[in-house]
C-alpha cells in the first residue's frame, strides 16, 4: 500500500451517503488504509455536486459543504486542472472510444499517472482495464 491514493467520484458519494451501498464497505476500507494522503480533483468533486443535484436544497447544502471540507482538509490533496488537462483528458477519451470511460474517469487516469498513483478508491472496473488497483 502506498502512502497516497486516489479517491473517485464513488468514493466521495459513498461517504457523504449513508443509504449509499457502497457507503459501509467505504467506511470500512478507510478505517484500514491507516494513515495515506487521499488525492482527488476539481473534476472528480464537480461530479460528486453533479451527483447530488437533484436530491433537493438541503442535501445541495450538505454536499456544498462537503466539498468545502474535502479542499480544506489537510489530509486531502484537492487538484485543481491547469487548462491543458481538459484538451489531454479530451485526447484519452477519443483514444478510447471502444470503452465506456467518463471524461471524469479520464482526467483521474491521467492525474494518476502524473502523480504516479497504483491504488483508487472506488468499484469502477474501468480503472482496472488501464492497470490500476481498485480497493472498493
Amino acid at each position: 500500500m502506498n502512502d497516497k491514493l486516489f479517491a473517485d467520484t464513488l468514493y466521495w458519494v459513498a461517504v457523504l451517503n449513508p443509504k449509499d451501498q457502497w457507503h459501509r464497505r467505504t467506511i470500512e476500507t478507510r478505517r484500514g488504509l491507516g494513515e495515506v494522503k487521499i488525492i482527488t480533483t476539481e473534476t472528480v468533486l464537480i461530479e460528486v455536486l453533479n451527483y447530488f443535484s437533484e436530491y433537493g436544497s438541503q442535501t445541495r447544502k450538505s454536499a456544498v459543504d462537503a466539498v468545502r471540507t474535502i479542499m480544506a482538509d489537510e489530509e486531502i490533496e484537492y487538484i485543481s486542472h491547469a487548462p491543458e488537462m481538459f484538451l489531454d483528458a479530451l485526447d484519452f477519451y477519443e483514444s478510447r472510444l471502444d470503452k465506456g470511460y467518463s471524461l471524469t474517469d479520464c482526467v483521474s487516469m491521467l492525474t494518476m499517472r502524473n502523480l504516479d498513483l497504483q491504488e483508487i478508491l472506488t468499484h469502477d472496473n474501468h480503472f482496472e482495464q488501464e492497470g490500476f488497483t481498485v480497493l472498493l
